[in-house]
């Protein structure tokens, strides 16, 4: 397997084309990026703007340049001497009428040729959650019709712009309404056709004569008739219902809550071929040398499904799966895949980063101001059981129904308390069992689980008769359906309890509540760090290191900034009291009180101080700003939500936020700025050193598109704007010295050589051992050093941390006269000449390195033998 150096990750779509990203090649080679990381490229619905609601797992997207577009663009890489990993989505395909698959099974139901692709429930009709209000006064209202889908050639159900395709049987009803010489045809041979025939054949006729306008006419006047829609509606495969019912009862497994994207039977060896056609093609010919496999826990059987993708994509495939692992949780042994895709990393440099004095000191200021909400443990569990009781009621439900159909001596209610314990108390995304007796470690996830949850119950019989389906006990179909399907609902329920509430709710700092993240972990610094990067050198040293992606909750050098709160703590607990006062005057009385609560306040200072720009645009700043403000509330399901909006508290919110970033807001801002310098510079800093970590550590680095500038951008879709590579490529090619660049393009000038040394030393970072170095002097908790040993090579990496207060302004270091006898310890091995090279400057030989000499006149350090 040829392995990247660095992957540079796209954001197809929105802009970006694949003649685009081929303009893009000559300046990621000479950034030193060995292999473009795609996000999805298949064919997805119409305006998708991230591409993982997948229409046809066959095709490439016409939208981004189709197939020729893409050998374009795998021509130009292959020219200079890169690869291309894609983002493939085998868990889920789009719900969509424009999904060729999903609109057979709405015509056909469980005698669709796809029936069996789809997580489809077929002891019920198919439920469609669409509507805006429930069906019967959705019909009243005159939203439902009977048209004719000319684009393909069918009799459908309209709502609004949705077409939703006929049962064939129905076209004799129809026809007989109509009396129309093209409906009849059509009805005739709706009789005696299906599938691909029956398309065929409907397209045939249509387009074959009658008079189609008049038929349209026909369509609408019988669309008046309410009766008729209705029994045309209970003849269907589908059921039409509002769409916040999904909740409570859906027949299909989703992904996560939404209800446009079906979950998919990829165990079934079937569907995996069907699924997957496209994607080994471009394998086997060379086209595509990587793999990144969207949300893997969501699958069935994530282990065979990975054998059988290694098997098709052969050994020399670089695979990567997206996989957030809990605390103490290591990727399972037996997966054929190089590691995760890095949100674990993201993860250690929150550690390293975060001062844990200070942290204790905003946690106190923290918990005064939002109350019961500052309790981190308590506000996990109430986030789950939301999940468990409303969010994903319906599939919780059908565990239940499930397990009573098992152990019909179990009262139901005893199963339902039992496994909402168990999800409320699983402290990881999921188990692997699918037969047999689980591994180690998923044996010891559930045993700890499983006395959590017990300290809950009032009696463990029925968590004993579910423990003993988890761990694969019990024989029979129902028994296994059961095991599979809580494996696969515990890893949507921590996910939307953990990233997309309490990490909005709980806001003590906002740089610890990232996706893998634990904001509750006390930081334990270098040594931490350090045993960290030991083991992820030994378990998954070919894993991506990634520090943003298009899910994590802010860029990664607007997070480097806020780390820097915790150093400051004390400032800037003042300075929120302060601003409070200051902005009282935009709260809004609301019936419940003054909003925003002052919760909410404390996470829109962090908020705006993390993408405060150093040119100041107020309405560029302030549309993005108040957008994330709203979506944040949303998130949290306090006062409003997704599911029920409050708009009175919405628009209190957003006001609040307008004002804060309002050019007449003067007393405010101005303050906001002069508090903000030093948090400023020193996160400047922070942003080079965990760049050089990135670069250096165990794994493959990962660049986000345009981080390796500054990225100070907010959650999605803030963080998938456009990127101006035109100004990135400028940057690049400027020559000059290190101490003439901007902080951003100093930043890229540092990715750039380490890029380049990983190039020029493969195996040095592929295989080298990674070696903590001590530091001792007055200073030593405030540099970070190692190296990377392999045979006679080596690398030493020097990285300050914990810098606010010590740097002056416009300077992103501190002088020799901070560093005073702080020393790096070099062991013999290192001892040679050597060369810094961020500034080329030699470094003598011996066994030790004088911080101040390294460090006193640039921001990092690295070394590399002469």
């Amino acid at each position: 397997m040829t392995l990247p150096t660095a992957t540079y990750r796209i954001q197809f779509r929105n802009g970006m084309t694949f003649d685009r990203a081929c303009g893009l090649v000559p300046y990621l080679k000479r950034l030193g990026i060995s292999h473009l990381y795609a996000s999805p490229i298949l064919t997805a619905v119409s305006g998708s703007t991230h591409g993982y609601d997948v229409t046809d797992a066959n095709d490439i997207d016409p939208v981004l340049g189709g197939r020729a577009g893409f050998e374009r663009l795998t021509e130009s890489l292959a020219a200079a001497g890169m690869g291309l990993i894609l983002d493939i989505v085998p868990n889920h395909m789009a719900a969509s009428p424009e999904n060729g698959w999903w609109r057979d099974v709405l015509a056909f139901g469980r005698q669709s040729a796809y029936a069996g692709h789809f997580d489809i429930d077929w002891s019920e009709p198919l439920t469609l959650p669409q509507l805006g209000q429930d069906f019967d006064r959705a019909l009243a209202a005159g939203e439902l019709r009977i048209v004719l889908d000319e684009t393909r050639g069918n009799f459908a159900f309209g709502y609004f712009e949705t077409l939703l395709p006929l049962n064939p049987r129905s076209y004799g009803a129809i026809a007989n309404r109509l009396d129309d010489p093209v409906a009849t045809k059509m009805a005739e041979a709706a009789a005696v056709t299906s599938g691909e025939d029956f398309a065929r054949a409907m397209r045939d006729i249509l387009f074959e004569g009658g008079d189609r306008a008049v038929l349209r006419q026909k369509l609408e006047d019988i669309s008046a008739d309410r009766d008729f829609l209705n029994s045309l509606h209970e003849g269907q495969h589908w059921r039409l219902t509002h769409w916040k019912e999904a909740a409570r009862h859906l027949s299909y497994r989703r992904f996560f809550e939404v209800t446009g994207l079906v979950g998919t039977r990829v165990e079934n060896p079937f569907v995996f071929e069907d699924m997957h056609r496209l994607t080994i093609e471009l394998v086997r010919h060379g086209k595509v040398q990587g793999l990144r496999i969207d949300h893997v826990d969501g699958l069935a059987e994530p282990k065979a499904y990975l054998d059988r993708l290694r098997a098709a994509v052969g050994p020399d495939t670089y695979i990567v799966v997206e996989k957030i692992l809990g605390p103490g949780e290591v990727l399972p042994e037996s997966w054929p895949v190089s590691g995760t895709t890095g949100y674990e990393f993201t993860a250690a440099l929150s550690e390293l980063f975060i001062d844990g004095s200070g942290l204790r000191r905003l946690d106190d200021a923290y918990r005064s101001l939002a109350g019961e909400i500052g309790d981190l443990d308590e506000g996990r569990r109430l986030a789950k059981r939301l999940m468990v009781e409303r969010n994903f009621a319906g599939e919780t439900g059908r565990l239940v129904s499930i397990a009573a159909g098992i152990f019909p001596d179990i009262d139901k209610n005893e199963i339902a308390a039992a496994l909402a314990e168990l999800l409320i108390a699983f402290p990881v995304y999921r188990t692997y069992g699918d037969g047999g007796p689980l591994a180690w470690q998923d044996s010891a996830v559930l045993a700890a689980t499983a006395s959590q949850a017990m300290a809950r119950l009032d009696d463990r019989r029925a968590l004993d008769h579910v423990l003993r389906l988890l761990e694969g006990k019990v024989d029979g179909h129902a028994a296994h359906e059961f095991r599979i399907r809580f494996q696969q609902l515990s890893g949507p329920v921590m996910a939307k309890a953990t990233e997309d509430t309490l990490f909005y709710r709980y806001n003590r700092l906002l740089a610890a509540n990232e996706v893998g993240g634990e904001p509750g972990k006390t930081p334990d610094g270098p040594e931490g760090f350090h045993r960290r990067m030991a083991e992820r050198a030994r378990l998954q040293p070919h894993g991506l290191s990634a520090s943003a992606t298009h899910d994590t909750k802010r860029g990664e050098d607007a997070r480097a900034r806020l780390y820097v709160l915790s150093e400051g703590a004390d400032v800037f607990v003042q300075a929120v009291a302060r601003w409070r006062e200051l902005n009282r005057p935009w709260l809004t009385d609301l019936p419940d009180g003054a909003a925003p609560e002052p919760n909410v306040e404390w996470m829109l200072y962090q908020a705006l101080a993390g993408v405060w720009p150093e040119d100041f645009d107020t309405e560029e700043l302030a549309e993005r700003f108040t957008d994330y403000a709203v979506k944040a509330v949303r998130e949290a399901k306090l006062h409003t939500g997704w599911i029920e909006q409050d708009a009175a508290y919405e628009d209190a919110v957003k006001a609040y936020a307008a004002a804060m970033v309002s050019p007449e807001n003067d007393a405010f801002l101005e303050d906001f700025e002069r508090v903000l310098q030093p948090f400023i510079a020193a996160g400047y800093l922070n942003s080079l050193s965990q760049t050089l970590l990135k670069l250096t550590a165990p794994g493959i680095p990962d660049i986000y598109q345009g981080s390796e500038g500054f990225d100070f951008s907010l959650v999605d879709p803030d963080n998938r704007r456009p990127v101006d590579h035109a100004r990135l490529a400028g940057w690049l090619a400027e020559a000059g010295p290190i101490g003439k660049l901007q902080a951003a393009a100093l930043k890229q000038r540092i990715v750039a050589i380490g890029l380049q040394l990983r190039q020029r030393q493969p195996a040095l970072f592929a295989k080298g051992d990674y070696l903590p170095l001590k530091v001792t002097g007055s200073r030593r908790e405030h540099v970070l050093a190692f190296a990377r040993v392999h045979r006679d090579n080596f690398a030493i990496v020097a990285a300050p941390r914990l810098m606010f207060g010590w740097l002056d302004p416009g300077v992103l270091f501190a002088g020799p006269e901070f560093w005073e006898d702080t020393t790096i310890a070099v062991p013999s091995p290192l001892h040679g000449l050597k060369a810094d090279l961020v500034t080329g400057k030699t470094i003598e030989p011996g066994g030790s390195i004088a911080v101040a000499a390294l460090l006193g006149s640039q921001p990092v350090g690295l070394i590399s033998p002469i």
